[in-house]
């Protein structure tokens, strides 16, 4: 195709589209296109038009890691479950171990082709995504991507809700903001860090380096170790998830911090940790229907149009203002 668009000087989609009958380009257009591909040596036979390829059974790949998440990415599992019950279309889940991953160990429903697509909820590796995705059958990922996948995504817009957590903090006149998570556990948690870089130097200060935790594992233990450690305590923390904004809450209080008459702190997701802590969380949620739904439809459209670009969805997060965040003690006292 890129050597007759050459011989036009026209693109390739062009001649694709001359090719495969598709509306888009002129009659004489797709004369010429037929033409210069007999003449260019090519073989060309014209296709009728195919029957809308039906979804009976779709593949869900997880890695075991993140069901440790549960409240995450377990409810967004049982909001697909719902949809594919929705469309009458049957689940296969399977979890990925860390040795899977490492051995590229496919699931039997991928190396035998049993299932019509495939979704990947949760980061796995690169590696391990591609070889998915490499054994054709139409693939969306949940909740991650990389510029290494060539695969439809659906996403949060983490960088944006990032950014509307931290304004918010900084419009309750808090500077000494922290930001705590793991950025390496996933391309969510990353883009939410570059959300909170963005909002800080939007608001003229530029973050400090001692307190950005970027690589803490969510765990009590691990928190309050940090916590305890720590000579100046930020006034405002900004967790990447809900998971951190629970311990980081639960330690201060341990350390006598009344939250947020001391302190104020913002979580991401939404989920059980925001509502079971004391004070609730302040935190942006995530609509997990919305993923399911997206993801169902993505991934119906991808069968139909296999060869088509890859498109990444990205959603939304919505602030919800909870107990755990108050206007600055500092900025109060300066009045």
């Amino acid at each position: 195709m890129q050597d007759i668009a050459d011989r036009l000087n026209i693109s390739k989609n062009s001649v694709s589209q001359a090719l495969s009958g598709k509306s888009g380009v002129s009659e004489e257009t797709r004369r010429k296109v037929i033409q210069t591909a007999e003449e260019m040596g090519y073989r060309y036979t014209q296709r009728r038009p195919s029957r809308s390829k039906t979804i009976q059974r779709v593949g869900v790949i997880v890695s075991e890691a993140a069901f440790d998440i549960k409240s995450f990415f377990g409810d967004i599992y049982l909001s697909i479950e719902r949809e594919a019950q929705r469309h009458g279309i049957r689940l296969v889940l399977q979890s990925i171990t860390a040795d899977d991953r490492d051995r590229l160990t496919l699931p039997s429903f991928v190396q035998d082709k049993s299932v019509d697509g495939i979704l990947i909820l949760s980061p796995i590796s690169t590696e391990y995504i591609n070889k998915v995705i490499d054994q054709g059958i139409p693939t969306v990922l949940i909740d991650h991507h990389h510029p290494g996948i060539a695969a439809d995504a659906v996403l949060t817009n983490n960088r944006f809700g990032a950014y509307k957590a931290v304004k918010y903090l900084l419009d309750l006149d808090h500077e000494r903001v922290a930001v705590i998570g793991d950025v390496a556990f996933s391309s969510s948690y990353q883009e939410r860090w570059e959300g909170y870089k963005l909002a800080m130097r939007e608001h003229g200060i530029e973050p400090r380096s001692e307190w950005m935790f970027i690589d803490v594992h969510q765990d009590q233990q691990t928190i309050e170790e940090l916590l305890t450690s720590l000579d100046d305590i930020p006034e405002a923390w900004f967790c990447l998830s809900d998971g951190y904004s629970y311990y980081v809450c639960s330690t201060l209080k341990k350390m006598g911090y009344h939250i947020p008459d001391d302190i104020s702190i913002f979580g991401f997701d939404n989920n059980v940790f925001s509502q079971i802590s004391d004070p609730k969380i302040t935190t942006m949620e995530i609509d997990l229907s919305a993923y399911a739904n997206k993801a169902f439809s993505q991934l119906m459209w991808r069968v139909q149009h296999p060869d088509e670009v890859h498109y990444e969805i990205h959603l939304p997060a919505r602030l919800i203002e909870r107990d755990s965040t108050a206007r600055s003690k500092f900025a109060l006292k300066n009045q």
